[in-house]
């Protein structure tokens, strides 16, 4: 991966970004996924964006992933137990599909727990798409242990991961 450059994305890069997570959409629909099935949310992506807190991955100079990583522990997954500041969590991770099986998304996520540790977090946390169980294998596999899974039923997500940092 020594080609690849990860660094803070600009607020006027939210097309890359929204086409980056716009082909993850596409991709998972085409598989009968209906996870992310609906327009990103700009007006939250336009806020991380200038708090600094989205990331492109680029080859070339052209983005080929992005990731959010931030402190927002959602209170509807994350309970008090948790010590919620103990980790950075992450959103949005999309790798467009000319770069899919070069496991990017696995780099973006080592990028980001190395960062948190940096930061003094103990934990790299996220929560997923509760019935979409290779994606949950994707995530054990690049070290994600399963928290739990919380079930409300206004909310697809939550399997809660998290590996150290």
């Amino acid at each position: 991966m020594s080609d690849l450059e990860i660094r803070a994305a600009r607020p006027d890069e939210l097309a890359d970004v929204e086409e980056l997570l716009i082909g993850a959409s596409t991709w998972l629909a085409a598989r009968g996924i209906d996870q992310w099935q609906y327009p990103p949310h700009r007006d939250r992506i336009t806020a991380a964006l200038r708090r600094g807190e989205v990331f492109l991955a680029l080859r070339d100079q052209r983005p080929i992933a992005t990731i959010q990583v931030d402190e927002f522990a959602d209170p509807e997954f994350w309970r008090a137990s948790d010590q919620p500041d103990s980790a950075f969590y992450v959103h949005r991770m999309a790798v467009s599909r000319q770069a899919a099986g070069e496991e990017i998304g696995a780099a973006l996520l080592d990028w980001a727990a190395d960062w948190a540790a940096a930061a003094g977090k103990t934990y790299l946390r996220l929560d997923a798409w509760k019935d979409n169980p290779g994606l949950h294998r994707y995530y054990q596999a690049t070290g994600f242990e399963l928290v739990r899974i919380v079930d409300l039923p206004h909310r697809r997500s939550g399997a809660l991961f998290q590996r150290a940092a």
